[in-house]
């Protein structure tokens, strides 16, 4: 070997800092790109991208919408906003889907949101919103090519839970403020679609960003009595 020269392992060591801890961090959030819940079935796809997300131990979700980020079709046919962050997945035919939602509120309609779509006419959302009032409260959206805007029980704290059920075509939204006791806010159809995703979202129509932190997560591919309060 020449006087000077280095090994090829020798060279492999020197070239070493290309690997460093700052690197492989990110190249270990670049294979975790895809958001993954425990109990929930993938793959997970952002319908609109999020300001930021986390996922802490593969059990609660963060999301947080952007600027000015809302999905509603103004019934008075002077508005239409699709723009905020939807995770979504494809459930069974029926399903339960729940979690705990705990919203950074700021401004007038940020809110966390569980939402159901087929298409861009078709959709709706049960909302932990700050309304219109000032105050949080649950709010619930079905649109049909046009949006209806439900506002129901004003609500203490920044936390609450949303539950979502489908059996049949029948589709019930309920809230709790400890997860065990709920009250149902609405029921309504979307027809029968192969097509339907569920899953999260955030929104700030009126701020600059809106957090919402989703835990306690729960998903059963089953059918229940949607009239059954438990």
């Amino acid at each position: 070997m020449r006087k000077g020269a280095h090994p090829s392992w020798l060279l492999s060591v020197l070239l070493l800092p290309a690997f460093s801890p700052v690197v492989l961090a990110r190249q270990i959030q670049s294979r975790d790109a895809t958001p993954v819940v425990d109990g929930i079935p993938g793959p997970m796809n952002w319908q609109n991208p999020p300001l930021e997300w986390k996922i802490e131990n593969h059990q609660t979700l963060s999301i947080t919408g952007g600027k000015q980020t809302d999905w509603f079709v103004s019934p008075m046919g002077d508005g239409h906003s699709d723009n905020s962050p939807h995770l979504l997945f494809k459930p069974a035919d029926d399903f339960v889907l729940s979690a705990k939602v705990t919203v950074d509120f700021r401004s007038q309609w940020d809110a966390g949101v569980l939402v159901l779509y087929i298409n861009d006419g078709l959709w709706a959302k049960l909302c932990f919103e700050n309304s219109i009032e000032k105050h949080p409260a649950i709010v619930s959206v079905v649109t049909r090519e046009l949006s209806d805007d439900n506002n129901s029980i004003a609500i203490s704290g920044p936390s609450v839970y949303l539950k979502v059920a489908k059996a049949g075509q029948a589709i019930f939204f309920y809230a709790s403020s400890d997860g065990q006791n709920w009250s149902i806010i609405r029921a309504f159809s979307l027809g029968k679609s192969p097509d339907l995703r569920v899953g999260f979202s955030s929104q700030s129509p009126k701020g600059d960003a809106c957090t919402t932190v989703f835990s306690e997560i729960r998903y059963a591919p089953k059918k229940v009595n949607l009239w059954v309060v438990r």
